[in-house]
């Protein structure tokens, strides 16, 4: 597992934050993105400092597909309550992920 699955894994949710974006027609929102990218940021920084304990459930599969089904969930549900903030809020947090997993790739 590893990147590839983190890879895989965060692309899969970004093409529902997309579908999610054209189905509820919203509009994108900078404030709700930065937000989410922010979030990212500091789930990382957290993260970093026990990495070994974080990686060890990440890397179940239970915990994985867990993830996955929560985050389509919310951006299901976001889609009919709140679509731009809460759609702009995981594509910001999505895309810094992906940022993040660029940075660490080229890093090692």
């Amino acid at each position: 597992m590893g990147r590839r699955t983190d890879l895989a894994l965060t692309l899969l949710v970004l093409v529902a934050v997309g579908i999610a974006f054209t189905l509820a027609d919203a509009s994108p929102s900078l404030l709700a993105a930065v937000v989410g990218g922010l979030g990212t940021i500091v789930f990382e920084l957290l993260a970093a400092r026990a990495y070994e304990t974080v990686r060890s459930y990440w890397e179940r599969p239970l915990v994985q597909a867990g993830s996955v089904v929560l985050a389509l969930a919310g951006i299901a549900v976001g889609a009919v309550v709140a679509p731009s903030s809460v759609l702009s809020f995981a594509f910001g947090s999505l895309m810094t992920y992906l940022g993040y997993l660029v940075v660490v790739t080229i890093a090692r």
